[in-house]
């Protein structure tokens, strides 16, 4: 098998772990929140705790309400990537994505906000600290 690393010889860390959140373009009554703000405030908290991350263009996403009957909710998605040493995924900096996310859900009036991590996606619906 061919050893990638060694044949690259890339000159930064390498990250295994994959994080990535997802930035919503509207509320969970179907308004207009202000995504490019929650797109900056995503991209600079995993560039403090992980090193970086890309934000792709908005792609077409749905959520189905279950509060409102199963309403489904279309609007456009931002995504968050983050390639993550798995040594950086400390206590202290899950614990700053909670906050993060939970203060996404509050502020931005959300339904459901969400991270992947290393391809497990760890809802939150309540969103309140604790």
């Amino acid at each position: 098998m061919t050893d990638i690393a060694n044949i690259l010889r890339a000159d930064t860390p390498s990250g295994s772990s994959q994080v990535i959140l997802f930035i919503p373009s509207k509320d969970r009554e179907g308004k207009e929140v202000d995504q490019e703000s929650w797109v900056d405030e995503g991209l600079s908290v995993v560039g403090r705790l992980f090193r970086g991350g890309t934000a792709f263009p908005p792609g077409k996403g749905v959520w189905r309400n279950d509060a409102q009957g199963g309403q489904l909710l279309f609007e456009t998605t931002v995504m968050i990537l983050s390639f993550v040493e798995p040594n950086d995924l400390t206590d202290f900096a899950l614990l700053q994505l909670k906050a993060f996310l939970l203060r996404l859900g509050r502020e931005a009036n959300q339904g459901e906000v969400g991270v992947v991590i290393d391809g497990i996606y760890y809802g939150f619906t309540q969103f309140e600290e604790g």
